[in-house]
């Protein structure tokens, strides 16, 4: 049995590459770890002469064709009686290198269309001579043709070499052909689509210039409706002669069923338990429309009705949200959604809405309404943007003291005032720039976001439901080599608000589920959720007397903190990210410095100061099917945030005792203030 592979001294070729090039392979790590190999376990390889013996001119040619003639491949093997050890070692030699490069038959194209072409080629003088990236290089310059209405456009490649001074020189010939656009399209398999809206979903319209990409598009948004299981969008080539001014298309597809039923249960440190269901109807009423049925429930086992007492056990952490987790939380919608709305990429969704949502130890809302949205998703601008407007109806409970600190509501009448029931028309337009090479896990790129939300009288909404809230935040991603990247990112949103009568007085009064909170797994995470920026403390009667009426002599225990959010957030992250030295195919290693702020603009107290909080720490991603499992460990040097104390009586009612309150809740670890942070996904 094959029970170790190593490869020594390739520099120019990495360990994944070799690997996957030769037939020689080690077996699973299972079936190789001393202890679990007894039990049968893992997949062996077992060791074969000849293919090893292969493997070394397997290997040569691939160095010699990556720019190496000089290549020399040793092997050591260490044999057992059950088991044999191999290395490949490398003496790679002098390269071959570019020295000219010369790409032909592209004069007669527009000077912008030739330097699209040419821009940021694979391979460039000075580069080592690969011949596989020269094979790519031709291929992106063919593929760019065709992007540009060139439906023939093809790159034939030669080369020089000169083994004495190891230089090449090397030649692309382009012919692009004759220009063409699209022509009409024929649509195969359709049953109960209907033919031209099939034809409305594609990008690649007739009379347009021809492009490869508009034909990837195309198939992409069919199978964005969830309309197709399979589906391809190409030339029509029986009816199609190369040359011709006109490209007809062939779309050939295979329907999805007419309905789809999914279902889905979870579990989340702040939620407990939760479940979802979804039932679809495709080609609703024709049109391509679809009709989705959906409903959620979370925190369930310690939520009103369905508590059954986790919040003692496995779903501790609700026990401090007296506010979010003492109900179930549901959601229950109808959402009709039309691709294709006024042209192939816009899609247009009218939903209704009943649900109870909650953020953790700040507030839960209740309501019911109504949606229309407009979405827009161009392939060629890869900017995908949103409009919606909302209506609802429904009602916000916070803790009394978040009113009575932030709004001086401090007697019932005035707090009831502010949890009314009210309609909230919101108008909110979304646009977003996905550029990093993966949604789950990114390495290169970056993805930016801004969202404007507006609530008005002017648009229907009531007199206390009136805001503008604007966020943006941005992620950028650059690898320093091949399994290291460095990220940040910064965030940061305002929110305004005109002045309301809350009682007695005038205030700029902004909805708890508005505002914004800080601190948690994907924040500023030597912080708990929500726990950065204004807060205030809250204690019992009975705990107070117990403390003998002394606030410095109160545990931290019996003091409840309540965030209050603020309208104003700035949050900055930097994070490096390596591999394990163990395992680094699945474990990475972190370290990372958050750093944010949240305050209440226009208040001239506690509540007003701007604290820029830094928090650094480290943390251990482990690969999983759903993204990175992610444990952080964060630093907190910080005094706690003060702010006013409430006693609390068994009424219900409230007398501040203090202004400005401390206690420390923070975890600790070794003795030092640390917080644990665990998530799934990368926090930004």
């Amino acid at each position: 049995m094959v029970r170790s592979l190593k490869f020594e001294g390739n520099r120019a070729i990495p360990d994944a590459a070799l690997a996957a090039a030769i037939s020689t392979t080690a077996s699973s790590w299972f079936a190789r770890a001393a202890i679990i190999r007894s039990l049968g376990l893992g997949e062996k390889r077992y060791f074969n002469e000849l293919e090893f013996r292969r493997d070394v001119l397997r290997l040569e040619v691939l160095y010699k064709r990556s720019g190496y003639p000089d290549v020399e491949v040793d092997t050591l093997v260490r044999r057992e009686p059950r088991d044999v050890y191999i290395t490949f070692r490398f003496t790679e030699g002098r390269p071959v290198l570019v020295a000219s490069q010369t790409v032909t038959g592209l004069d007669s194209l527009p000077d912008k269309v030739r330097e699209e072409v040419l821009v940021d080629l694979p391979l460039r003088d000075g580069d080592v001579f690969n011949r596989y990236l020269m094979q790519v290089t031709a291929d992106t310059i063919g593929r760019r043709l065709r992007n540009r209405g060139f439906p023939t456009g093809s790159v034939f490649t030669g080369f020089e070499s000169n083994t004495e001074n190891y230089t090449a020189s090397v030649t692309f010939e382009a012919v692009s052909g004759a220009p063409a656009v699209f022509g009409q399209a024929r649509v195969e398999g359709a049953k109960r689509l209907d033919t031209a809206v099939v034809r409305d979903l594609l990008f690649a319209r007739p009379g347009r210039p021809f492009s490869e990409a508009d034909l990837i598009q195309s198939q992409r948004n069919l199978y964005k409706t969830d309309l197709v299981r399979s589906v391809s969008v190409d030339v029509d080539s029986a009816n199609w002669q190369p040359g011709a001014g006109s490209v007809p298309l062939l779309v050939q597809l295979n329907e999805s069923r007419p309905y789809r039923i999914r279902a889905g249960l979870g579990y989340a440190t702040t939620e407990c338990f939760r479940t979802s269901a979804q039932w679809t109807a495709r080609n609703f009423l024709g049109e391509a429309r679809t009709l989705e049925l959906n409903g959620q429930l979370s925190r369930i086992g310690v939520g009103d009705p369905l508590d059954f007492g986790f919040a003692d056990n496995i779903c501790s952490v609700t026990r401090e949200d007296s506010i979010g987790s003492s109900k179930v939380n549901y959601r229950l919608g109808a959402t009709v959604r039309r691709p294709a709305f006024l042209g192939p990429p816009n899609t247009l969704a009218l939903t209704l809405f009943a649900e109870r949502r909650s953020e953790f130890k700040v507030y839960r809302r209740q309501e019911v309404g109504a949606s229309v949205e407009i979405q827009r998703e161009s392939p060629r601008a890869r900017l995908p943007v949103s409009l919606s407007y909302t209506l609802s109806y429904g009602e916000t409970e916070a803790t009394p003291v978040s009113f009575c600190a932030f709004f001086n509501a401090c007697t019932p009448d005035v707090i009831d005032q502010l949890r009314q029931r009210r309609l909230l028309a919101a108008l909110a337009a979304r646009v977003s720039i996905p550029r990093a090479n993966s949604p789950v896990d990114p390495t290169r790129g970056y993805n930016a976001s801004l969202e404007v939300t507006y609530a008005s009288k002017l648009i229907g909404s009531s007199a206390f439901q009136q805001f503008t809230r604007v966020f943006a935040d941005a992620a950028w991603y650059r690898p320093l080599s091949r399994d290291v990247v460095l990220s940040w990112r910064i965030r940061g949103g305002l929110i305004f608000s005109p002045e309301v009568a809350v009682g007695a007085e005038l205030n700029s009064f902004v909805p708890p589920e508005q505002r914004f909170y800080a601190g948690g797994p994907n924040d500023v995470r030597g912080f708990n959720r929500n726990e950065l920026g204004p807060v205030v403390y809250v204690v019992t009667d009975s705990a107070l007397r117990s403390a003998g009426g002394n606030p410095d002599s109160l545990v931290a225990d019996s003091v409840q903190a309540a965030p209050t959010g603020g309208n104003t957030l700035l949050v900055g992250n930097v994070e490096l990210r390596v591999p394990s030295p163990i395992f680094p195919e699945r474990l990475r290693l972190a370290v990372f410095l958050d750093a944010g702020t949240l305050w209440e603009r226009g208040r001239d107290d506690d509540f007003g100061r701007a604290r820029i909080r830094f928090t650094p720490g480290f943390g251990l991603r482990i690969g999983t099917p759903l993204g990175p499992a992610r444990l952080d460990l964060a630093y907190n040097g910080y005094d706690p945030t003060p702010g006013p104390l409430f006693a609390a009586d068994t009424a219900g009612n409230l007398q501040q005792i203090r202004d400005e309150f401390q206690i420390d809740r923070r975890g600790r670890f070794l003795g030092a203030p640390l917080t644990f942070q665990f998530s799934v996904g990368q926090p930004f």
